[in-house]
C-alpha cells in the first residue's frame, strides 16, 4: 500500500517477505470474497455481507498502517493489496448488479477502468517496470466504494424500510464521489505510465 508521501518509500523498501501482518490481512481479504458472493447472492445473508464489506475495508486500512509504522512492506503486499480492492469492487459490483442494486452501465465503466489499466502491465514489464505503486487517489477511491457499497446493500430495492431509506442517498453520494476518484486515479496512472514509457525511450536513444 502506498500513498503521496510514502510511495517512494514503500518500493524501495519493499521485501521478498511473506510472513507480514498486512500479507496476512490482504490474504484474508482475498479468502472473504467467495463468502462475500455467497452470503449476498445466494441465501441473500445481506447483514453477513455487509459486515464482512465493512470488515475488509477496515483491513485494507490497517495493513496500509502497519506495514507503514513497522517498515513491512513486501513485493508480495504490493500485488495482494490492490488484488484485494479490485477483487472486492468486482464482487460487489456483480451483486448490486444482480439484485438490481446498481445499473449495469455503471458497472461496465468501473470494471473497464481495471480492463484498460490491466494492458499497462505488458508494456512496463517490457520497459523494465512492475506495477507502480498504488496512488493516494486510488486509495481515496476505493475507501469512498468500500464505504458505499455497504449502504447501497443495505438499500437494495427490495428492501423498504428506515435503514434502507437512510443510506440509499448516502450510499448513491459516496458511489458517485468514489467512482468519479476511481476513474480519475485510472487516467493518472495512465499518465505516470506514458511519462515512465517516454522516459525510457528518450534514455535509450541517448545511450
Amino acid at each position: 500500500m502506498a500513498d503521496s508521501g510514502t510511495a517512494g518509500t514503500s518500493e524501495a523498501s519493499a521485501t521478498d517477505r511473506i510472513w507480514t501482518i498486512p500479507n496476512l490481512l490482504s490474504a484474508l481479504r482475498l479468502a472473504g470474497v467467495p463468502l462475500f458472493l455467497y452470503w449476498v447472492l445466494g441465501p441473500h445473508h445481506d447483514g453477513r455481507a455487509i459486515l464482512l464489506l465493512m470488515a475488509a475495508g477496515a483491513s485494507d486500512y490497517f495493513d496500509g498502517k502497519i506495514a507503514r509504522r513497522y517498515g513491512q512492506f513486501s513485493r508480495l503486499g504490493q500485488l495482494l493489496d490492490p488484488a484485494a480492492d479490485r477483487l472486492y469492487i468486482l464482487a460487489t459490483l456483480l451483486a448490486l448488479v444482480v439484485r438490481d442494486g446498481l445499473p449495469l452501465w455503471w458497472a461496465l465503466v468501473l470494471i473497464g477502468r481495471d480492463v484498460v489499466l490491466a494492458f499497462t502491465l505488458p508494456v512496463l514489464k517490457r520497459h523494465g517496470y512492475g506495477p507502480l505503486p498504488v496512488h493516494f487517489l486510488g486509495k481515496a477511491a476505493t475507501f469512498n466504494l468500500l464505504y458505499a457499497f455497504p449502504m447501497l446493500l443495505a438499500a437494495l430495492p427490495d428492501r423498504d424500510d428506515v435503514l434502507s431509506t437512510v443510506f440509499r442517498p448516502l450510499g448513491w453520494a459516496f458511489t458517485t464521489w468514489g467512482s468519479t476518484l476511481y476513474l480519475w486515479a485510472g487516467v493518472l496512472y495512465l499518465v505516470q505510465v506514458r511519462a515512465l514509457v517516454r522516459a525510457d525511450r528518450s534514455g535509450g536513444a541517448g545511450r
